[in-house]
């Protein structure tokens, strides 16, 4: 009889990328352009601080349609944690799907194939984690995981949001204005 593997211990923050972390500049190919919210590194490294891994989801549909390459995907992540030094923290891993909606794969969100390969790779405790997104798709991903759950919801997307959200049907566990003050209320919550 083989040994059995000790259970996944480690807590995560997932979050999802453009709109959420960054800007959406809408298929963004040019890593210069990258900009983060304010308050971001501040929020991922007190993430850190608390014991959390923080993990990037994000789909990349551009990479299938032509628009943009996975090296230039690979580029705009270098300049994330590039943008992230000076508040002392990065990202631990970055996952991407590269398929459009059309491709029906498991590994775009709201699948969860990536957040799977990632719990796998790093020893990811679901139970024990949560996700911060900008759409209902991150938050359906993280419900059907059994993440704590977490939608931004930029001042003046109030109400296209909350349509979405009940289109839906995925009610986040936290909702907040800002990554932040997202990644805040997460925290206080043990």
């Amino acid at each position: 009889m083989a040994p059995r593997s000790p259970p996944p211990t480690a807590r995560a923050l997932f979050v999802d990328r453009d709109g959420t972390l960054n800007p959406d500049l809408h298929y963004l190919k040019e890593a210069e352009r990258v900009e983060l919210y304010r308050g971001v590194g501040p929020a991922i490294r007190l993430a850190h601080q608390c014991g959390h891994l923080v993990v990037c989801v994000t789909n990349q549909s551009g990479i299938e349609r032509g628009f943009y390459s996975a090296e230039d995907v690979a580029a705009i992540h270098a300049r994330i944690n590039e943008r992230l030094r000076p508040f002392g923290t990065r990202i631990d891993a970055f996952y991407y799907c590269p398929h459009a909606p059309e491709s029906r794969c498991a590994c775009r969100k709201p699948g969860t194939l990536l957040f799977e390969r990632a719990a796998a790779d790093l020893g990811i405790a679901f139970a024990e984690s949560a996700i911060v997104g900008d759409r209902p798709l991150d938050i359906e991903a993280g419900r059907r995981l059994g993440l704590l759950t977490a939608l931004v919801v930029p001042p003046g997307h109030e109400e296209l949001l909350a349509a979405e959200v009940e289109r839906e049907g995925t009610r986040p566990d936290i909702t907040a204005s800002r990554f932040g003050l997202a990644v805040a209320r997460i925290l206080a919550r043990g």
